[in-house]
């Protein structure tokens, strides 16, 4: 594909996301006597819970059914006041027709002192009476475990728990239904028993690392029955309270500038007794698996270069950057092993050659591609309950529009600021966006962004400089041809 194909595809996506306002909502005000009218119901469900990293990701597969006299496309899902501050990343799809989608899910704000709160998925076409659709229907929810107990030693193995509805929240009543929890191993010592049905004396049935709560009979809407599981979780919980990332571009060096800043906790079970450094120096011969947080990898773009890591005391040497053709990985270590319930702060960054993410459109605009998040990698995942994303362009830059494939439910805010910073003059401008709640799976979500960048704001600095050191120097040659005489009378 050309070039000039996808710029044109791009702006096309982009003349739907203009930042001329402050802040974009993501929420829908209703009266607060609301209650979502009983015009569906859930033929079949299947909700799938899994527990496999740091944070839970739930996937609901339903097939709901029209059972009103009037064509609908408003479909609730109900969420607990605790659960709806943590839950982010919805996205919602049609489960037999891809192309249809994603579909837009938004919070409603009805009654802030219910604890029962809902989520608006809108179908794009009214579903007529009668008709069945599938729909897809996947979210996150941070800071969702108890670490079982709650303090260990040094060396102990780590358990956490889960506590869930064994019957999928619904505000719909649902025919037939089961729910399934992964775990990251087979190790799950303690999980709450129900009676079973038919041929299955009891639930759950166990296979492996997995639990099948059901199949239920026909349940009413609003049905819940608490249940709680127990599993082995010997890695570092990740909890980064809030991440700061910077993306400065510059036309006149030719660069992007990355700096991301990290306010960064781990939540797993506390030290049951002081740490022991010498014992932990001595495990390290053996490499045993730990749930202390003790190294991190960054896969970095291609061709990133000067890569820096620095924490509230300075730089951290323990550090390694490789860099080649096929990959650019930076792996660090933090200044001491971080257990549960310890906080590390620390900042990284780096350069890369703009080229790798900056076009010009042949209508004289740009238009930059980067990765709305990108992070550490690792095997047991990172959650991220606040992300502030600073894209700085070059001062004088205008017209600025975005567009990103993050899930606009976990958008909280969008706007453009003026950032200064050396030998600026009206300040370069940024654009800067929040979310809240995501997951290191959205690591590499695209955020596209296009501005312009008259010739006249290129010129500005140069001449600024031009004339500020021009005149240094006229000065210095008046001052120099000034005569100073001392008049004696005689």
């Amino acid at each position: 594909m050309k070039t000039s194909a996808v710029v044109s595809a791009v702006l096309s996506f982009l003349s739907l996301a203009s930042t001329s306002s402050a802040k974009s909502s993501s929420k829908v005000d209703l009266p607060s006597t609301f209650k979502p009218p009983q015009v569906f119901k859930n033929t079949n469900l299947v909700h799938v819970i899994s527990v496999e990293k740091n944070y839970v990701k739930e996937s609901i597969n339903v097939v709901i059914e029209n059972i009103d006299k009037a064509p609908q496309d408003e479909y609730y899902l109900p969420f607990s006041s605790d659960q709806m501050s943590r839950v982010g990343g919805m996205e919602v799809k049609d489960r037999k027709d891809t192309s249809a989608g994603p579909f837009a899910a938004e919070a409603v704000e009805f009654d802030p002192r219910s604890d029962l709160q809902y989520y608006r998925i809108r179908l794009p076409t009214p579903l007529k009476p009668g008709a069945q659709q599938t729909l897809g229907i996947s979210y996150y929810l941070l800071e969702a475990y108890s670490p079982l107990p709650a303090s260990i030693n040094q060396e102990d193995v780590q358990f956490l728990s889960y506590t869930f509805s064994a019957y999928c929240p619904s505000v719909y009543t649902t025919s037939k239904q089961k729910t399934e929890v992964k775990c990251p191993s087979s190790n799950i010592p303690d999980y709450t028993k129900l009676p079973g049905s038919g041929d299955v004396k009891e639930f759950p049935q166990k296979a492996g690392s997995k639990l099948t709560y059901g199949p239920f009979d026909e349940q009413p809407a609003g049905a819940s029955e608490l249940v709680q599981v127990r599993f082995e979780f010997n890695k570092p919980v990740i909890h980064v309270s809030h991440l700061e990332r910077d993306i400065e571009v510059s036309h006149w060096g030719g660069n992007v500038a990355f700096e991301e800043r990290y306010t960064m906790y781990h939540r797993g079970a506390n030290l049951s007794t002081l740490f022991n450094r010498v014992k932990w120096a001595q495990a390290q011969y053996y490499n045993p698996t730990s749930h202390a947080l003790k190294e991190m990898k960054f896969p970095l773009r291609v061709g990133s270069v000067d890569p820096y890591y620095t924490d509230v005391i300075g730089n951290v040497s323990t550090s390694r950057f490789r860099s080649n053709k096929r990959e650019a990985l930076l792996e660090i270590k933090p200044r001491y092993p971080v257990f549960g319930g310890w906080k590390y702060p620390f900042t990284i960054g780096w350069n890369s050659d703009a080229k790798n993410f900056l076009r010009k459109t042949s209508a004289g605009g740009f238009v930059l591609n980067v990765p709305f998040l990108e992070g550490p990698k690792q095997p047991e995942g990172v959650e991220y309950e606040q992300v502030e994303v600073r894209v700085i362009l070059p001062e004088g830059a205008e017209n600025v529009k975005y567009h990103t494939t993050i899930p606009s439910s976990s958008i909280t805010e969008a706007g453009v600021q003026i950032h200064k910073t050396y030998l600026d003059t009206i300040g370069r401008t940024a654009l800067v966006i929040k979310a809240r709640n995501l997951a290191d799976d959205f690591r590499e979500r695209e955020l596209i962004v296009s501005y312009d960048y008259p010739l006249m704001a290129s010129l500005r600095k140069p001449l600024i400089v031009f004339c500020s050191t021009m005149a240094v120097f006229v000065s210095i040659w008046v001052l120099g041809n000034v005569e100073m005489k001392f008049i004696t009378k005689k």
